[in-house]
């Protein structure tokens, strides 16, 4: 039971909350997952189910799209609609102040991480600070945001959709508040749902329901995706049987007696197709990184 299905998370569920009922669906003890969702965010939660778990830290594509919704003339003390909510009484802007605003976050930019997040200071979880009523200073942090396009806009409600693809450990809620602080009037985030994490889209994903209906009839591991799916963009390289032993057993294959040249994060293959794991060039070998046997 190894490989990696991709949850269309409900809402008011936590990522950690989602790992352990496929524990219980799946019957397995490990699954992790790939990139944190709020619990009232919907959308791509990659799960890592069995010996895939080992995959986490190597994922290659950090990278994450989603599509948000923000109204303008409130702030949050969370940056978003589930906090403490009040009124700015500043105007609503037009479409126009609106598309002229956006391509100021856009590329890359700095962002002050908000404080109900999961970043520490001092040890300490920033949002238990919060809880606390406590809020401390938090740098700037520079992140990507490698497209921003506006998706809708009412006017007369001041409720804007956007589309956005951008880098591991951009804030989309602290997004809505900059873009409203620019603006003059405030705005906060009202929904959020992730179209893409880890390389995998929407259209891959299966609804919770439809997870457990699976498990009922027994065939919820049909859905699990190969791990070496996570790592399609990575080469590629299929061994001889006397390598597959070698690498299989952790051992480094000479660069020059492999059958095409290896760069960066490499998947290994045996000569029947089946998948060895993932190994790095150095020194002149391919060093294992993660053997997936």
């Amino acid at each position: 039971m190894d490989g990696i299905l991709c949850l269309d998370k409900p809402q008011e569920m936590t990522s950690f909350a989602c790992c352990a009922v496929f524990r219980r669906l799946l019957g397995v003890k490990k699954i992790g997952h790939a990139g944190t969702l709020d619990p009232m965010a919907t959308g791509v939660l990659p799960l890592l189910v069995g010996k895939a778990t080992r995959a986490l830290e190597l994922l290659p594509d950090h990278n994450k799209r989603y599509t948000a919704s923000l109204r303008f003339g409130l702030v949050s003390d969370t940056q978003d609609a589930w906090g403490k909510v009040s009124a700015t009484g500043g105007a609503v802007p037009s479409l126009r102040a609106v598309e002229d605003a956006l391509p100021a976050f856009r590329g890359a930019i700095r962002q002050v991480p908000p404080m109900m997040s999961a970043l520490k200071k001092d040890g300490v979880r920033l949002y238990d600070l919060a809880r606390q009523g406590i809020e401390v200073e938090r740098e700037a942090r520079p992140v990507t945001i490698e497209s921003l396009e506006l998706l809708g806009y009412d006017e007369a409600a001041g409720e804007l959709t956007l589309d956005c693809a951008c880098s591991k450990g951009t804030y989309i809620r602290t997004l809505c508040a900059d873009l409203g602080e620019a603006l003059g009037c405030g705005a906060v985030m009202t929904s959020l749902r992730r179209t893409r994490a880890a390389g995998y889209s929407l259209e891959q994903c299966i609804t919770l329901e439809e997870a457990r209906r699976l498990a009922e009839e027994g065939t919820l591991a049909s859905r699990l995706m190969p791990v070496d799916s996570a790592f399609a963009g990575c080469g590629k390289v299929t061994v001889s049987p006397a390598q597959a032993v070698r690498f299989r057993n952790g051992g480094a294959l000479s660069l020059d007696r492999l059958p095409r040249p290896a760069e960066g994060l490499t998947r290994v293959y045996a000569p029947g197709g089946e998948f060895l794991g993932l190994g790095r060039p150095a020194e002149g070998e391919l060093k294992a990184a993660r053997l997936f046997v």
